[in-house]
């Protein structure tokens, strides 16, 4: 089956900065895609995001990793074989809850799959274990030519038996052990032969065995790595209609935007507009407010022109008091005369006619 994503939902992604250690560094523009998955194969569970095609996430989950949350909306944690810090910005509390909720339960997989790994390995190992004992000892000196005790054995009976009838057959029995002699000895020799052969190809095979592990290392580095990409790419092949689901999303907000740039290019128009009729507004402002200073200058004149002829109303007012004092004391002075003029007709009249 291969691996298969599990659980998925959207957050912005962000990154330890690997100089400072400290500020977060964001690594998708936008909010992307972060998925589960799990590798049936090798019981392994990691976290995958890809921004486009290029894997920004990819984080095995390991026993001793742990998810903290740092507020309502953002979490992160450490991955020791990447040497970084991740960070995921959530759009709401509750879809933090269930990121965090499902890395305690992927990382308790993790731990029982381990286990169940480490003890199929430990029942495994065991029959192995004996193996390279038993492939050893046939090359071992003492297992091809026997101890000393084991090589002298095979001579022992035949003395035996020839000190058991001395004084039957003295002559044959010297002949056969010096030809039984010569033949151990022959045989010792090929023994020994053989011995130096099979410890040369011992060493041999131990600097072959050592070379193949090299080798082994090397193509297991390679099959790892391989092994990253073609997950790599069934990532990319599986979240194919994630992807698309992305790219209807992103041409709808595409389309959200356009509409909105729009809405904010007629809201432009407008304020162009209210801008215009602003400097309108604002040239007739500066007028009216040069002809109010010329209306106040014309007033404190007319003000400075009102008080000059108050104060020569004042004046004219007294003088026409004054002369309304003097002619009333004329026509009194003038009612006197006529009076006196009056009286003196009348006695001139009284002396005319008494005359």
């Amino acid at each position: 089956m291969g691996e298969q994503p599990i659980f998925s939902t959207r957050a912005h992604v962000f990154q330890i900065d690997p100089t400072t250690k400290k500020n977060w560094v964001p690594t998708s523009k936008h909010a992307v895609t972060v998925s589960y998955f799990f590798d049936s194969t090798r019981n392994v569970y990691r976290i995958i995001s890809l921004d486009g095609s290029k894997a920004i996430i990819n984080s095995t989950i390991t026993p001793n990793m742990s998810f903290t949350k740092t507020s309502q909306k953002f979490g992160q944690w450490a991955d020791s074989r990447a040497n970084t810090v991740y960070g995921l910005g959530f759009s709401s509390e509750g879809h933090l809850v269930k990121f965090a909720d499902k890395f305690s339960e992927f990382k308790e997989a993790a731990r029982l799959a381990k286990e169940k790994s480490q003890e199929k390995m430990e029942l495994t190992s065991t029959p192995s274990q004996s193996a390279p004992g038993d492939l050893q000892s046939p090359l071992t000196p003492e297992s091809i030519n026997g101890t000393d005790d084991e090589r002298v054995t095979p001579d022992t009976p035949q003395h035996t038996e020839a000190r058991a009838e001395p004084s039957q057959n003295a002559l044959p029995f010297s002949h056969s052990s010096s030809s039984i002699n010569k033949h151990w000895e022959a045989e010792l020799a090929a023994l020994k032969g053989n011995n130096a052969k099979l410890t040369a190809a011992l060493l041999e095979s131990t600097a072959n065995v050592k070379q193949w592990k090299q080798q082994l290392a090397a193509y297991q580095e390679e099959a790892e790595r391989l092994h990253t990409r073609v997950t790599e790419l069934e990532c990319v092949s599986g979240q194919t209609t994630v992807i698309k689901s992305q790219k209807t999303e992103l041409n709808q907000t595409i389309e959200e935007l356009e509409l909105a740039l729009k809405a904010k290019e007629e809201e432009l128009e407008q304020l162009k507009v209210e801008v215009e009729s602003a400097n309108e507004f604002q040239s007739q402002k500066d007028s009216l407010t040069q002809k109010l200073q010329d209306t106040e200058s014309r007033n404190q004149t007319l003000e400075a022109q009102l008080s000059d002829l108050e104060q020569r109303l004042e004046s004219n007012q007294q003088e026409r008091e004054a002369f309304r004092k003097s002619l009333r004391s004329l026509l009194e002075l003038l009612d006197g005369k006529i009076f006196e003029l009056t009286e003196l007709r009348d006695t001139l009249a009284k002396l005319i006619e008494g005359s």
